[in-house]
């Protein structure tokens, strides 16, 4: 995912509830600076969702290996043994 720090910003238009930015302007709310934020953890959730959907096979074949497997370098896992 991008890092919001080190991408360009660029001028939108949107349109929002004007009693609602009525209200945020009256508290002294930086609306770029928080419809920013908040479209940011939006985008990465539904990315990762959708990652998430687009990987499920593999991950399911993943996880029934490891099942039947057991995890690689598991003898290597000293934190785990008891002793």
């Amino acid at each position: 995912m991008l890092q919001q720090e080190k991408v360009v910003k660029r001028a939108t238009n949107l349109s929002l509830s004007s009693r609602t930015l009525d209200m945020a302007r009256e508290m002294g709310m930086n609306v770029s600076q928080t419809v920013d934020a908040l479209l940011t953890e939006e985008v990465q959730r539904q990315y990762w969702a959708r990652w998430n959907t687009d990987n499920k096979d593999a991950i399911a074949a993943y996880n029934a290996r490891i099942e039947t497997e057991g995890l690689p370098l598991a003898k290597y896992r000293s934190f785990m043994q008891g002793g």
